[in-house]
């Protein structure tokens, strides 16, 4: 057995959740978005969507798509230019996905996002809310960089770093970034024949991420480098990678088969769940307190549930969405931290109250839980799992 399939095993066991990034290069040339290649990957998407997978799609080709409608013959340097091109492009590519989802009875969504958003960590939230509504409801996110309105300071730089910061958003297991090359070689397979394909990287190191080239495709914008750096930002938040070529038969089945060797698998790095539970509980500041009833904490601490209105007694402080809070016993003793999805002001009108009342008392409803379960952490003297 390969080194890359004694993890896959492992890795793959209890997968639940997948991210899978389409490049440029897979889907347009200069001339058009390829409606056949899109159309076999939307199956193959749909062939794990069958087996109960949680799949958000990342596209790239809006800007291409475009390019080839407007009929620029050369690819567009400025900001407008990308803008005005994403624009014409965008609505062609969402169409392409709606359609061939639609004909295996898929419904999608179209989510799209600047650095900015994803930044603000308000904005961070409510975008995960609504992955996470789109998933519950089995439909598939697609998302894009939105280059429509995307300015220098909040690029995101490429799709490949936008695909690792929603994998680690979503809190994914798997991150797959497919392209049109088959993974990370020890030399750039298009200059030198004796090149070999590297199946598994443990560390993505600087020795590593040196093998990677800069350069990418025509209609592209990141290379291998681009790539192996996205793979690292996801093992470092404890989530596995695999680069692969997307061109190659059902290669999102092969992919996930624990007893088939494709592409290159980036292991995680650590857990991902205790790393960034560890950020929340040990790394932000509070902006405040809410003093909870006992049975909201022992169902908290014991069973290990979120944190609802209907348990909350007062709240301390002020502070708004995706802030981080204290959670504080009715003796005084604070048992655990984490990120409210409610700001002090709007848990002062709904506290006490069921979370079938929040619209009510509110006008409106985010969320029903005012912490959710993932977001909240038992600190070590209250026995943090």
């Amino acid at each position: 057995m390969s080194a890359q399939l004694s993890h896959k095993a492992k890795l793959f066991k209890k997968l639940r959740r997948v991210v899978v990034k389409i490049g440029s290069s897979l889907l347009s040339d200069r001339q058009r978005i390829d409606r056949g290649r899109l159309e076999i990957l939307v199956e193959d998407l749909c062939a794990l969507h069958d087996r109960g997978l949680d799949v958000i799609v990342v596209t790239s080709g809006a800007i291409a798509s475009g390019v080839a409608r407007m009929g620029i013959k050369e690819a567009p340097k400025t900001i407008p230019q990308r803008q005005a091109a994403a624009a014409v492009g965008q609505i062609n590519l969402m169409a392409a996905y709606q359609e061939f989802f639609a004909a295996r009875g898929r419904l999608v969504g179209q989510i799209l996002l600047t650095g900015d958003d994803l930044a603000n960590r308000r904005r961070y939230l409510n975008a995960r809310h609504t992955i996470e509504s789109l998933l519950a409801a089995r439909v598939v996110p697609v998302a894009n960089e939105n280059d429509t309105v995307a300015v220098e300071e909040i690029k995101l730089g490429e799709n490949d770093n936008l695909s690792a910061m929603i994998a680690t958003l979503v809190d994914a297991n798997l991150l797959v970034i497919l392209s049109d090359v088959d993974g990370l070689y020890t030399r750039d397979p298009r200059r030198d024949p004796d090149a070999r394909l590297i199946e598994l990287v443990e560390q993505p190191t600087g020795r590593v991420l040196a093998l990677a080239s800069d350069s990418a495709g025509p209609v592209g914008t990141g290379g291998m480098a681009s790539k192996m750096n996205a793979a690292r930002k996801a093992s470092l938040a404890g989530i596995a990678t695999v680069i692969a070529n997307g061109s190659r038969p059902r290669v999102l089945q092969s992919i996930v088969d624990p007893k088939t060797s494709i592409g290159t698998l980036v292991l995680p790095q650590g857990d991902r769940l205790t790393r960034r539970k560890h950020w929340i509980g040990y790394t932000l500041k509070p902006g405040g307190s809410l003093i909870v009833d006992q049975g909201a904490r022992d169902a908290i601490v014991q069973r290990g549930r979120s944190l609802l209105p209907k348990g909350i007694r007062e709240v301390q402080g002020s502070f708004g969405v995706g802030e981080c809070v204290r959670c504080v016993a009715p003796g005084g003793a604070e048992f655990a931290r984490g990120l409210v999805s409610y700001s002090a002001a709007e848990l002062v009108k709904i506290k006490g109250l069921h979370s079938a009342q929040i619209a009510a008392a509110l006008g409106y409803k985010t969320t029903d839980e005012v912490i959710h379960r993932n977001d909240l952490v038992l600190l070590e003297e209250s026995g943090d799992r």
